[in-house]
């Protein structure tokens, strides 16, 4: 399916022009707030805990962050917010990016310190958080699926192990997709050797991890997560005619943005039960630092749960990067894979069960945050927000994607325990 064609901007009134301006100061101000590169480690930390560790010397890693002057940025952002009109819809929209980039520069200014874990919390939340729904939290579901996960590892290991994609053959593969998929945007696949993550996506590129043995399942879900969704909503981010700061992530998007990207995976099918551990661990990791656990502790617990030493480090890692490595305080945003997951599923079933299907496609018109999904519809509606250009494959076969919900509302009323 080709994408969207993108139409003429209409006139906007004297009140919301002002506000579009507003936004376009916002996104100038925030440009030197950069929060996951400001709280990143250097390759070498890594280098350096393993060799001691190898050598029977387990040492917490010592890093001192840098520290940008974010002053300007946050009295910029002040001034914006107090040329807000608060019963403007674009003006609760920007209220609500002014106070997580401004969280963002706190953490930044505080990196190293506990307070830092304080704003984390405040902008991704923690563990212990409840569900939509309330009945259960994030803990009790990563403990589920790590149950399972932990019951199946004896037959579904062997087979993926076996199996290894060089990093130069999948660049080459996800390229070709790109190409094919993204008409009117060249993104480009890179290899990156000191990339924590095993892929990273922004609008223009897309980076993979130097020296990993990718699987058939990775490839996939790289292509489902990655292309599909973070990529994909940079760009309609990028090509809105008026709120430009669609196309940044604002640091309290990142809930949505993860939640949606693995449940694209979900929905495509290319999500398997290892995945679901690891973004399980990842959760129970997190709850673990808060409650005391240093960075020793939490990385030998990785290494009981059969990650790789190498693994190990970098899960660690993405727990405590920009906070106290001795226990009591965690970066929190890898708590948003799984709380995201489970809530992009409640909200898709909602929109189904409504016959809002349109609040759905609302999410792929850039960067955004699940609370600002009825107001951006709106914005939509008035012309003010531009359709999305691009949709994921998933989203542009919406029979097949209602099928599915419509499957799991009525499954969901049948009690297993029952059974």
């Amino acid at each position: 399916m080709a994408p969207t064609e993108p139409q003429s901007a209409p006139q906007l009134d004297r009140e919301t022009l002002r506000h579009c301006q507003l936004d376009a100061r916002l996104v100038a101000a925030v440009g030197s707030i950069r929060l996951l590169p400001a709280v990143a480690w250097p390759a070498s930390l890594r280098d350096t805990f393993l060799a001691d560790w190898q050598a029977g010397r387990a040492r917490l890693p010592r890093y001192d962050y840098p520290r940008p002057d974010l002053g300007p940025a946050r009295i910029a952002l002040a001034e914006i917010a107090g040329e807000v009109d608060r019963q403007h819809p674009v003006g609760r929209y920007l209220l609500r990016r002014i106070e997580s980039w401004s969280l963002a520069a706190e953490l930044i200014e505080h990196a190293g310190h506990a307070e830092a874990g304080a704003r984390s919390i405040a902008l991704f939340g923690r563990p212990g958080d409840p569900l939509p729904g309330g009945a259960v939290g994030n803990l009790d579901a990563a403990r589920h699926f790590l149950g399972i996960a932990d019951e199946l590892d004896r037959d579904l290991l062997p087979a993926d192990a076996d199996y290894c994609i060089p990093p130069e053959l999948l660049r080459a593969d996800l390229q070709a997709e790109l190409e094919r998929f993204f008409v009117r945007h060249p993104v480009t696949v890179v290899i990156d050797p000191d990339l924590t993550a095993k892929a990273a996506a922004g609008a223009a590129r897309i980076r993979l991890r130097g020296g990993t043995c990718f699987s058939a399942y990775d490839r996939n879900q790289l292509l489902q997560h990655e292309a599909y969704v973070h990529t994909l909503t940079a760009l309609n981010g990028r090509e809105q005619p008026y709120l430009k700061s669609l196309g940044r992530t604002a640091p309290h998007t990142l809930a949505t943005q993860e939640g949606l990207a693995v449940f694209a995976e979900l929905i495509s099918g290319v999500m398997d039960i290892e995945r679901m551990k690891r973004i399980s661990l990842r959760t129970l990791a997190i709850d673990m630092a808060l409650s005391g656990a240093d960075f020793i502790e939490v990385f030998r617990w990785f290494l009981d749960a059969g990650q790789t030493a190498h693994d190990s480090f970098a899960s660690s890692q993405r727990v405590f990067r920009g906070v106290p490595l001795d226990g009591g305080s965690a970066f929190t945003k890898d708590g948003v894979y799984l709380h995201g997951l489970i809530e992009m599923h409640t909200f898709f079933r909602h929109s189904l069960a409504q016959r809002r299907l349109d609040r759905a496609r609302t999410l792929f018109v850039g960067k955004l945050g699940l609370d600002e999904v009825d107001i951006l519809t709106t914005l939509i509606s008035e012309g003010v927000v531009a359709p999305p250009e691009y949709l994921p494959p998933w989203m542009q076969r919406v029979n097949g994607l209602a099928g599915t919900l419509a499957f799991s509302l009525f499954a969901n009323r049948i009690r297993i325990d029952r059974l």
